[in-house]
């Protein structure tokens, strides 16, 4: 009969906890390092408002649960060529309107969301929803928005409105899951030629010197 001394008992539950607790914390590094490879970006952005890791990763947690109860799915061939041909009808207005060109870019971009599956709901739930898959992105979807707002307070100038719509661009191309082949370099309805990478716009003539 094998008897185990006190001191035997006690070091074998020291054994035990180091052992339970050397699983524990491989355990939430391997969620952790999950939840950073999935969010991207966006884990660091709730971290940090979150106040530290582990509340960071509980909400980062729950956008997976609520975002794996949806029916996410992708564009079909023939959706996807619409909202590419949309987006350049959307990119081309920025010419002639660049502030209309904003405003519908983001419906365009909830149309895009809603048909992948996504709820219609608040700016900031979207927003969560979409950085569960998109979370390299999703933040170029909040400044755009933080644009349009500017905007619908004449607090945003023809720079802001163009990087609205390269931040738009992003999400978009993130969405349909193919890049948008049209050139940054559009020609408005008078001829003259806006180049998308910068707040210029100049004759036909110029682009070709």
């Amino acid at each position: 009969m094998i008897t185990i001394t006190p001191l035997g008992l006690a070091i074998g539950l020291i054994v035990l906890a180091v052992i339970v607790g050397a699983a524990l914390m491989y355990m939430r590094k391997r969620h952790s390092d999950h939840l950073r490879d999935r969010f991207g970006g966006e884990y660091d952005r709730t971290v940090r408002e979150a106040g530290n890791a582990h509340r960071g990763e509980t909400i980062l947690h729950e956008r997976e649960k609520r975002v794996a109860s949806f029916d996410i799915r992708p564009l079909s061939e023939e959706s996807r060529a619409r909202y590419v041909e949309a987006w350049r009808k959307v990119q081309a207005r920025f010419v002639d309107s660049p502030a209309d060109a904003v405003t519908r870019a983001d419906v365009l971009l909830g149309e895009v969301m809603e048909e992948r599956g996504y709820p219609v709901v608040d700016f900031e739930q979207r927003s969560a929803d979409l950085s569960v898959d998109h979370g390299d992105v999703v933040q170029n979807y909040r400044a755009g928005h933080a644009i349009a707002e500017r905007r619908s307070r004449g607090e945003a100038g023809t720079e802001d409105l163009r990087q609205a719509m390269i931040h738009y661009r992003a999400l978009f191309d993130d969405l349909v899951h193919e890049p948008v082949d049209s050139s940054p370099v559009i020609e408005g309805r008078d001829g003259r030629i806006h180049d998308m990478r910068k707040d210029r716009t100049f004759s036909r003539e110029k682009l070709h010197d």
